[in-house]
Order: C-alpha cells, then structure tokens, then sequence
C-alpha cells in the first residue's frame, strides 16, 4: 500500500511539473514579439502561411541585405517567391534552400547557406507556436556570436484563448513535447548540432 501511495505521489508531483512547464512555454510563445531591428539576413522557415509574404515584405523595406528562404519544394523558383518591383533590393540577394524537409534539417542545411555567406545576425521568422522550437535548434546551429531575433508570424489556427480551443490546445502540447525533447538532448550533448552539421551546397534561384 505504502509502495502504491508513493507511486500516486510521485505521478502527482510529475504532472504538476509538466504542466507548470506547459504554462510557462504557452506563456514565452504568446510572450514573442516581431522585432523591428536590421540585422545582416532574414530567415524564413517556409511552410507556414504568412511566412513568405512577411520575410518579402522586411527585404523589401530593407531590414537586411539577404533573404533566405529554407525548406522549400525543389520545385520552387526564386521568382515565385519574389517579384523585385522598381527600387526594391537586388533579387541577387534571396537564395532558397530546397534540401530539408523538417525544423532539424531547416537548422542543419540552413546553417551551411547562412554561414557562406558570413551572417552575424538574423531575423527569424516561423510560426508563432513553431518559434521556439525553431529557436533552439538554430541557436544550437550557428555560431554563438550569431544572433537571433525571433520574428513570430500569427496563424488563425493558434488561438490566444488557447484553453478553450482544443485545436490551439493540441498544436501548442505537441510543439512543448519536441521543444523538451531537443532541449533534453542539448543538456545532454551540448554542442552535437554544431559538429554534426552536413555539408550541403547552397540553393539557388
């Protein structure tokens, strides 16, 4: 009995702890905010709506000198992302990367692109319930004197009100059990990501 009371505590104790942590990573993801600085590249981790269409729209105002655009379909064209009207930057500088196909190979084959071309500091832009795990894995990715500002683009199918929506709820739980995942592996082996990187070449047009 004695054995089972123990066991029921300690269940307890570790659900109480999950879901504190649940909060506390639902609350940093509501906590992002665009940051409206220059820095040397956008990155844009394609796939999600509204992504493209915000990483065009800081180039073109100018936020950085390149524009990435990581994970896209080999089908893709540089031309059907960007349409250089009069004045805008040089399309010379957007270059796609076409190899990976999840958040891990976004951070492995987008750090080869990014770093030929001796980025210190990007915007990132992905999903605002995709920004944290994003963030992780590049951090884990570039060089630490990169810096990353986080740059969360909102989708109708996140909800503030994410308790009472079961959509947001499950979206938001399945993005804390990898983002915990990768950061038990980081404590574990700091630094892996970093030797580990594959070579790929660069993506063009």
């Amino acid at each position: 009995m004695n054995l089972i009371k123990a066991f029921i505590t300690l269940l307890v104790i570790a659900l109480l702890a999950i879901a504190m942590l649940f909060i506390d990573f639902t609350y940093k993801t509501f906590s992002y905010h665009p940051r409206e600085v220059k820095a040397d590249a956008i990155v844009v981790l394609a796939g999600g709506k509204g992504r493209v269409e915000e990483g065009v729209r800081l180039y073109r105002e100018r936020k950085a000198s390149w524009l990435f655009f990581i994970g896209v379909d080999p089908s893709v064209r540089r031309s059907d992302l960007y349409h250089p009207q009069p004045g805008d930057p040089s399309p010379d500088g957007v270059i796609l990367e076409k190899a990976s196909r999840n958040t891990l190979e976004n951070a492995i084959y987008g750090r080869e692109v990014i770093m030929q071309k001796n980025i210190r500091s990007i915007l990132l832009i992905t999903s605002r319930y995709h920004m944290k795990r994003a963030s992780i894995l590049l951090r884990n990715a570039l060089p630490r004197d990169v810096a990353i500002y986080a740059y969360p683009v909102d989708s109708h199918n996140l909800k503030e009100a994410w308790w009472n929506h079961g959509g947001s709820f499950h979206l938001l739980f399945s993005e804390f059990y990898k983002y915990c995942m990768f950061r038990t592996f980081f404590l574990l082996a700091p630094g892996e990501l970093r030797e580990g990187v594959l070579q790929q070449p660069s993506g063009g047009g």
